[in-house]
């Protein structure tokens, strides 16, 4: 195996030998310890070698190296590199300290080993085009809050969406293709910083007073940039020097954990730019489905729940208890997700609601909240872009798959068998029954709340499934928050075992897990 490095870009060579290629993105994850392994760099970088068209390329393979165009298997794009001629190989090994030579042919560049063994190489481009590079370069600027590093690259992958505000001016440079980027003349930035020093204010009188501070809901239907202003809000507070607690509740596209899942956050530091909040230690509960609507008995209960222990924590906490709650829910604004809305408010007392976008949703609230609640109208920022339901089912994908393997930073995950007879595998809700079927004294959605034994079969392929703190059955195990969760690879009937995919070593911390509608194709 040979690894070539021209410019930023790393590309894996395959030898005819049946050397498998890989998809190394540094020379010190190669094994230099093996005889057969080469790591080339070129010595010096091309200047000249530039990708015309680029793209999103995943071990695309090219047919040829260093010629003048240069083609991708199954891929309509064609990447042209200029003639580099005569260069120089360096290679690095704990063995061999010696010079190759490359002989640039009219449509080939042959490598040759220390034997003197012609060998004609097949380079497959792992593609780091996908990355998108910003760089601050003079004045000062920020991302949802988070002030930017001049003079720091930051990298963002295909798909993301960002919006850098200055209050003073600020120059800033691009790499990598980018769809759409402009400079937009009116964004309501003072209004929410205006809703910032508001909550400030109370702060400081509750710091004073000895009192909890405020709690603020977020409330608006689908894309109108509620995680993102919530973000913004919890950045300007920890700026201030405050701890307030994020409390997320939206199942289907949340910020805390994967979905499916409810959960609160106490917010030490402003968000990365490129990987959100610190994910330590957050108190999540099980929720099982990626719709606020697909058990909204249970969505109730857990909402109560959280809320007595936001409580609980903000009162052992003096610095959480005067910096406060900021709450992002889901995008469900009618019928029913306008009753867990007020259902929301009355759990957790909420001081201000803040609505995006919706005056309709506004002035209902006005209309239903107390007295003491007060209710504000913001518009949403003009960058806000609406996702479609393919957008969302990938970004759901996303999150399950950063929780195992991490985003900027890799995590490796264990996969590992467990016996079916060493694990109690429970759902939440049982299938609804009419009230005239139901036994006396209970209702419907009373079943909606009912634990159910699960036997452990195909059935379970491919779903998540959520590791209770609980220990048996015998203690509240629907409002008892998780450890985390596994993810079901395989289903073995004749050894009867599962083989899962799991944060930490065997054995799982305990044995009664959750069954998640949640599903994860494991790529890796």
């Amino acid at each position: 195996m040979y690894q070539v490095r021209f410019l930023h870009h790393w590309v894996t060579v395959q030898t005819r030998d049946g050397l498998d290629y890989g998809s190394a993105i540094s020379v010190a994850s190669c094994d230099l310890s093996c005889p057969s392994t080469l790591v080339l760099e070129i010595r010096p970088l091309p200047q000249r070698c530039q990708i015309v068209t680029p793209g999103h390329l995943q071990l695309a393979a090219i047919s040829v190296t260093f010629s003048q165009e240069i083609f991708c298997d199954g891929n309509s794009r064609s990447l042209r590199y200029q003639r580099l001629g005569k260069v120089s190989l360096l290679r690095l090994s704990h063995k061999f300290l010696s010079e190759l030579s490359s002989k640039q042919s009219e449509d080939v560049a042959e490598l040759r080993n220390i034997w003197e063994e012609s060998i004609t190489a097949s380079v497959y481009v792992r593609g780091e085009e996908w990355r998108k590079n910003m760089e601050l370069k003079n004045g000062m600027a920020e991302i949802f809050g988070t002030e930017l590093v001049k003079g720091k690259s930051y990298h963002f992958t295909t798909g993301a969406k960002i919006a850098v505000f200055t209050w003073q001016g600020c120059t800033l440079e691009l790499r990598g293709k980018i769809d759409v980027n402009y400079i937009a003349k009116e964004t309501p930035m003072i209004m929410y910083l205006n809703v910032h020093a508001a909550l400030e204010q109370l702060r400081r009188s509750a710091e004073a007073g000895n009192t909890r501070g405020p709690i603020t809901m977020v409330a608006g239907p689908t894309d109108v940039g509620k995680s993102t202003f919530c973000r913004l809000l919890l950045n300007y507070a920890v700026r201030m020097g405050r701890r307030p607690i994020l409390v997320d509740l939206d199942v289907g596209q949340g910020q805390i954990s994967v979905p499916g899942t409810i959960g609160a956050l106490l917010v030490e530091r402003p968000a990365n730019v490129e990987e959100g909040f610190s994910q330590q230690a957050p108190l999540v509960y099980h929720y099982g489905h990626a719709s606020a609507g697909s058990n909204l008995a249970l969505y109730n209960m857990l909402v109560s729940r959280l809320s007595e222990v936001v409580s609980e924590r903000m009162q052992a906490n003096r610095k959480a208890n005067a910096s406060g709650v900021i709450i992002n829910t889901c995008g469900w604004v009618k019928g029913e997700g306008y009753k867990q809305l007020t259902h929301i408010a009355q759990a957790f007392e909420i001081d201000l609601i803040v609505v995006l976008d919706q005056e309709r949703l506004y002035n209902e609230l006005v209309r239903d909240m107390p007295t003491f609640v007060k209710v504000v109208f913001l518009p949403k920022s003009g960058g806000v872009v609406e996702r479609s339901q393919g957008t969302r089912a990938e970004g759901r994908d996303g999150r399950v798959r950063e929780y195992f393997y991490g985003l900027r930073t890799p995590l490796y995950p264990h996969s590992f068998d467990v016996w079916f007879s060493d694990t109690k595998i429970y759902k939440v809700g049982a299938p609804a029954l009419p009230d005239s079927c139901m036994p006396l004294g209970m209702k419907a959605e009373d079943n909606m709340t009912k634990l159910v034994a699960v036997s452990p079969g195909p059935n379970l392929l491919h779903h998540l499934l959520a590791v209770s703190f609980a220990a048996s059955t015998e203690e509240d195990v629907i409002t008892t928050n998780v450890a985390g969760f596994i993810c079901v690879t395989n289903v073995d009937m004749e050894r009867q075992c599962m083989t899962v995919l799991s944060p930490q070593l065997r054995p799982l911390p305990k044995t009664l897990l959750l069954l998640s509608e949640i599903q994860f194709m494991d790529s890796h």
